[in-house]
């Protein structure tokens, strides 16, 4: 992953499109702190498909029968209580 001074980048901008487009993330900076990666489209694609919401994932999980698990729970204590 290379780095490039946001002057730098500006200047040189077709070549870091290239470097990208060959599969390595560019990083730019600002001041020395990283702010933005420019990175191929089949990366950032891959990237962006990668995480789904929760909800996503709970809405394609696979449905389960009523009576596939117990409904009822088991009342006695998971440990000793002193109540005194």
């Amino acid at each position: 992953m290379r780095t490039w001074p946001l002057q730098e980048a500006k200047a040189r901008f077709s070549e870091l499109v290239r470097q990208a487009e060959g599969g390595e993330a560019q990083v730019v900076t600002r001041h020395g702190v990283p702010r933005v990666v420019v990175l191929d489209v089949a990366t950032y694609e891959r990237l962006a498909t990668a995480g789904r919401s929760l909800v996503d994932a709970l809405l394609a999980a696979p449905r389960m029968e009523s009576d596939a698990w117990p409904a009822e729970r088991d009342p006695s204590p998971a440990r000793p209580i002193d109540l005194a």
